[in-house]
């Protein structure tokens, strides 16, 4: 089995924050995410600098598309990014429109989703899905457990090249040790 890429998600609220942060974790990870909140706040700059400060890297961008497909695509693109994230609500069309111009497309799931659709996403070709534990589940008191678990390897078994995010920390990480996830995604505080 092959070792997971290392992903780090940043969600600071200001650029100069995560390029800090990125600057001390960026040589360590795979993947440098331009996470929702930075991208809100600093929009395709953020992706900019970081493909700046990474030029080898895979740069994501979590813009959690659900409409304007192509148009998000193409500014994600035009700024540097490699990936980018459709929620799993937008239409099948918004998804088949945003991978017309970058093949990197992640459908990151939340509750809108079903197999039946994901068997429609493979259709057009997407490759990648985020197995997200949000942070207001996790606040709500939800954990990752064996329910997780067992989607993420059916995802796996239909071909899917899976990550995994949202407040993983060394116990919760052990439930994917024998199971071929393509991503771990960590996520770093602002203050860290």
């Amino acid at each position: 089995m092959t070792k997971p890429n290392l992903q780090i998600a940043l969600d600071q609220n200001t650029l100069a924050d995560a390029a800090r942060i990125a600057h001390l974790a960026g040589p360590i990870v795979d993947i440098v995410e331009v996470g929702t909140i930075l991208e809100l706040q600093a929009g395709q700059q953020a992706i900019s600098v970081l493909r700046e400060m990474f030029p080898d890297k895979i740069i994501a961008s979590d813009t959690k598309c659900a409409d304007a497909g192509s148009t998000v695509a193409q500014n994600s693109k035009d700024a540097g990014a490699d990936l980018m994230t459709v929620i799993d609500s937008a239409t099948i069309a918004t998804m088949k429109s945003a991978k017309s111009v970058l093949d990197g497309i992640q459908v990151e799931l939340y509750s809108a989703w079903n197999w039946d659709l994901a068997e429609k996403w493979q259709q057009i070709g997407i490759e990648q899905v985020i197995y997200h534990q949000s942070r207001d589940a996790l606040l709500a008191g939800e954990v990752w457990g064996e329910k997780d678990l067992n989607i993420v390897k059916k995802f796996i078994s239909m071909g899917f090249k899976v990550s995994v995010t949202g407040g993983l920390n060394l116990d919760t990480i052990k439930l994917f040790k024998d199971v071929p996830v393509y991503t771990v995604d960590c996520k770093i505080k602002p203050n860290t």
